[in-house]
């Protein structure tokens, strides 16, 4: 063999293992890009969203304010007083702004409602605005402390958020729409208005802190 030969040979074998390093550098930054690309272009869904518009969200959301509907028209009377009637709906709302948050607890809160607008307008609104007063302060404060203690601690702050609303609610709503005194509506606060709502809380209150960890862990396995 000649010098010449030798020395193309020894060039050849040099560059070899060179051009294997960059292609195989090549095919591994190949491979990263496109795991990059997957992961940008994947689609969380569900409770671990962070608040992000996700079409799982927007489900759920129509979930929740369906059954907000559907227990609305559910109403029976819890005290002496029959023409007073409670109604389950506060316990979804409770629900979802534990599992999605304070958006979810307005969202559903207000649309809950929706059908009872034009034949209960004045009652309407009072409905709105105690499950806001409810469920808002009780999400608020469970996202804070994710915990049995958080949940309680949340739900007594809203429920008595959402008393004072509906006396107060009572006495500058119900004057317009039954042709009632001021006066004569402060007179059922102690005997009629203030028990019935404590009652009506008091059951939001325990069914919710019953059944919401179950649902909470359903809705956690269908990430």
């Amino acid at each position: 063999m000649s010098v010449s030969s030798r020395i193309r040979m020894q060039f050849v074998r040099s560059v070899a293992p060179a051009a294997e390093g960059a292609a195989g550098s090549g095919s591994t930054g190949a491979v990263a890009g496109s795991t990059t690309a997957g992961k940008l272009g994947s689609h969380n869904t569900g409770v671990a969203d962070s608040g992000r518009w996700s079409t799982r969200r927007i489900a759920m959301y129509a979930l929740f304010v369906a059954l907000a509907m559907v227990t609305s028209f559910i109403e029976f009377p819890i005290t002496p007083v029959t023409w007073l009637k409670y109604d389950p709906s506060g316990i979804v709302c409770l629900i979802a702004g534990f599992a999605y948050g304070p958006s979810a607890a307005v969202i559903v809160s207000v649309l809950g409602f929706v059908p009872h607008v034009f034949a209960d307008p004045w009652g309407t609104l009072m409905a709105v605005l105690v499950a806001l007063c409810l469920s808002v302060p009780a999400s608020l404060i469970y996202r804070k402390a994710r915990t049995r203690k958080g949940a309680a601690i949340g739900i007594l702050a809203g429920a008595v958020l959402a008393i004072v609303a509906a006396i107060v609610g009572n006495l500058i709503v119900t004057p317009i729409y039954a042709h009632m005194t001021v006066s004569a509506v402060a007179a059922m606060i102690v005997p009629i208005l203030l028990p019935f709502n404590i009652a009506k809380m008091a059951i939001h209150a325990v069914v919710t802190f019953l059944i919401y960890k179950p649902i909470s862990n359903l809705l956690a396995k269908q990430q």
